[in-house]
């Protein structure tokens, strides 16, 4: 027979069985997964919209729009539409646009009114031209070159005359860049090094006269250096000549001409012209440009190559001293250490270091790395340098100061996958007649190798994405150098760098042009994510590899 139901006395109640607690933690996880899709839809959507090229448009404006203005039309980029509440109006559309020719408005963007607007076209003959300090919008009227007639924008021959200068001055920024950079750069490098030579020689000396020959020699080989320099110099002064040689002159919504130097425009446009497959090679253009050129006009325009590859090496250091350290801790916690007052206050001191805000490993940095290490460095090895060379931040530095604010992670990360291996394949090992160490090396690590690296991951995650601690130990706005280079020792640790945490934490809130950062801020946000997520899959696929290999581990 069945049983009887249980009496109303004896059924458990629904509150202490846990039923609702089960679907309350389910309900915060979905919250939880949408908050995250949501932001990371945001960004993805915001960052790349800032390289999609819009469409100019020609604004017919009402007529009492016309007296406000003073102008029929306007001419801009029509970003977004979006609706505002106004005091006793209600909602109302406005439209937010990129006038550009910020040097005639003062601004290169504004709102107005939908209500305002008559009418939108988009001719045709309307360009975009991108400048090294800012961006124009209007219609071209000529073109003038050296010891030749001006052509104007109707005539046949202008486009492919346009497309020729443009191409050439883009040939003799790169000249110039690297006649300044690559060999002025490294002239002046050797004439440092050899004041510092000389320095050297005179404190060896001390009160008696230094070699005669010595200083000779160093003194000639500063002359000739010096002369080099000076006939670089004139070299980078005849290209800038040449450079400013040839003009485009173009004309505004209002009439106004201007002309610009043909080596100031980075590039020339026709939105309007384009089709979609157009418009989407320009999109994968303007993404090539953000990721391999440098940044421009307070880092508002242009690239992001020297914040993308500054971050890029800090984390590849920051890995590399952090993996060692955290794992040799951890192998001494679990394996050796006897269990006592010493190892428990050790666990809790690594446990309450997780904890501690960022700013204060900063401080610590700058103290211990900076002044302290870097400053006994530049004593020891450095005493005739004409300023600090070690003693102020880099990226050595700010990588050692992330690495023991993220070791915690790696310690914690790899004692709990030590703990996992089975305890028998350790004692088969050592009744194999294995040593201790030999067992820990060849069968215990390679087991707990994925879970060594899940530590890895995380800390490289939370590395890469701080920002309080570099700007006090290396990180800065702009940095005339990379890290690293083709001029000897190749990876310069002294160097500062710039990091696209900081980067983007420059352009929100220290921006002198917020409206022009904002695309910038999306567009870095998702470049940082992308290569902390690109990092992360490339460790966890050699994660999957070892976990394929040593199908025992526990991770």
């Amino acid at each position: 027979m069945p049983s009887p139901p249980p009496s109303p006395q004896n059924r458990t109640p629904l509150l202490a069985s846990g039923e609702p607690f089960v679907w309350l933690t389910g309900m915060g996880l979905v919250v939880g997964l949408a908050m995250v899709v949501v932001l990371l839809g945001l960004i993805v959507y915001k960052g790349l919209e800032a390289f999609w090229p819009h469409r100019v448009a020609r604004i017919e404006l009402t007529t009492s729009a016309q007296e406000r203005e003073g102008a029929p039309f306007l001419v801009a980029m029509v970003i977004e539409s979006r609706h505002k509440k106004a005091p006793g109006e209600g909602d109302r559309e406005e439209l937010y646009l990129q006038t550009g020719n910020k040097d005639f408005f003062g601004s290169g963007f504004r709102y107005l009114d939908a209500d305002e607007v008559a009418s939108i076209s988009y001719p045709p003959d309307e360009v975009v031209i991108e400048q090294i300090e800012y961006l124009t919008i209007g219609t071209l009227v000529s073109l003038q070159r050296p010891g030749a007639a001006p052509i104007e924008a109707e005539a046949p021959g202008f486009l492919p005359a346009l497309k020729e200068t443009l191409a050439a001055a883009r040939a003799r920024s790169a000249e110039i860049e690297h006649l300044e950079k690559v060999r002025i750069g490294d002239n002046a490098a050797r004439i440092q090094a050899l004041r510092i030579e000389r320095k050297r020689l005179e404190r060896v000396a001390g009160d008696a006269p230094p070699d005669p020959a010595a200083i000779a020699s160093i003194d000639e080989q500063t002359a000739e250096l010096q002369s080099a320099f000076e006939g670089m110099a004139a070299e980078a002064r005849a290209l800038r000549a040449e450079q400013d040689a040839s003009t485009l002159t173009y004309r505004i919504a209002d009439g106004r001409e201007k002309s610009i130097v043909a080596g100031q425009v980075v590039h020339v446009t026709w939105p309007n012209q384009m089709g979609f497959a157009g418009r989407l090679g320009q999109f994968f253009k303007n993404m090539w440009a953000f990721v391999s050129e440098n940044p421009r006009e307070a880092n508002t325009a242009g690239g992001i190559f020297p914040a993308l590859f500054g971050t890029f090496v800090m984390t590849v250091i920051l890995s590399i001293a952090v993996t060692p350290f955290g794992v040799i801790a951890a192998i001494y916690l679990r394996e050796y250490a006897k269990e006592g007052l010493v190892v428990r206050t050790v666990r809790i001191a690594i446990n309450n270091l997780a904890g501690v805000p960022s700013i204060v490993f900063g401080v610590f940095g700058l103290g211990f790395f900076v002044y302290g290490l870097g400053g006994s460095i530049d004593r020891l090895f450095y005493p005739d340098s004409e300023g600090p060379v070690f003693g102020t931040g880099g990226i050595l530095w700010a990588s050692l100061t992330l690495a023991l604010m993220t070791v915690p992670v790696v310690i914690v990360a790899t004692e709990e996958s030590l703990a996992a291996v089975s305890r028998g394949v350790r004692e088969g090992s050592l009744a194999c007649g294995a040593s201790k160490w030999q067992t820990i090396q060849r069968v215990v690590l390679p087991a707990a190798g994925p879970g060594i690296i899940t530590g890895m991951i995380l800390a490289m995650a939370r590395g890469a994405g701080e920002v309080a601690p570099l700007m006090i130990v290396g990180v800065v706005k702009w940095a005339e150098t990379l890290p690293v280079d083709t001029t000897a020792p190749f990876l310069h640790l002294d160097r500062k760098f710039m990091h696209l945490g900081f980067h983007i934490f420059d352009l929100a809130f220290q921006s002198p042009d917020s409206e022009a950062a904002r695309p910038m801020v999306f567009a870095s946000t998702l470049l940082l994510i992308t290569l902390v997520v690109t990092m992360n899959l490339g460790a966890i696929f050699i994660r999957e590899r070892l976990r394929r290999k040593y199908a025992t581990g526990a991770f």
